[in-house]
């Protein structure tokens, strides 16, 4: 009987210092925790960003002279001259800036920021009209 409680107890042990005590996930299951944690991650995270990037390329790779770019850091020019790495904007009339073609963040689109400043204006006005009707009705 002592020789049996002993080797039960010693058995324990081992599975205690295992790491494979009773309620233990086995280690398949763990990694096929880890993996369904990176699959998530990459379907959140570094797929979008791989598509995003691959947009930016594509539209720096379609400029051309001419066209009205604007840079990451908010400078709105006319493209004068381009090569593989390097852009040539005018800013202004006689005005030449050279920098990256990796600094392009995109087309320059006047008509849709007034298009957007109309709307939020529209906006404001129906706002200011609304009160001013409830104000009308309250007298």
């Amino acid at each position: 009987m002592l020789i049996s409680s002993l080797s039960a107890s010693s058995l324990l042990a081992s599975q205690l210092i295992l790491g494979q005590a009773a309620g233990a996930p086995s280690p398949f299951v763990m990694v096929a925790m880890f993996a369904a944690m990176f699959g998530v991650m990459y379907f959140i995270v570094i797929r979008p960003q791989q598509k995003q990037e691959q947009a930016k390329r594509a539209m720096r790779a379609g400029l051309v002279k001419g066209d009205e770019v604007v840079t990451q850091s908010g400078m709105i020019g006319r493209i004068h001259a381009i090569t593989d790495r390097v852009v040539t904007l005018e800013v202004a009339t006689g005005v030449k800036v050279r920098m990256l073609k990796e600094s392009i963040q995109g087309k320059y689109n006047p008509a849709a920021e007034t298009a957007a400043a109309g709307a939020k204006a529209d906006a404001k006005a129906e706002g200011k009209d609304a009160k001013s009707d409830e104000s009308k009705e309250e007298k």
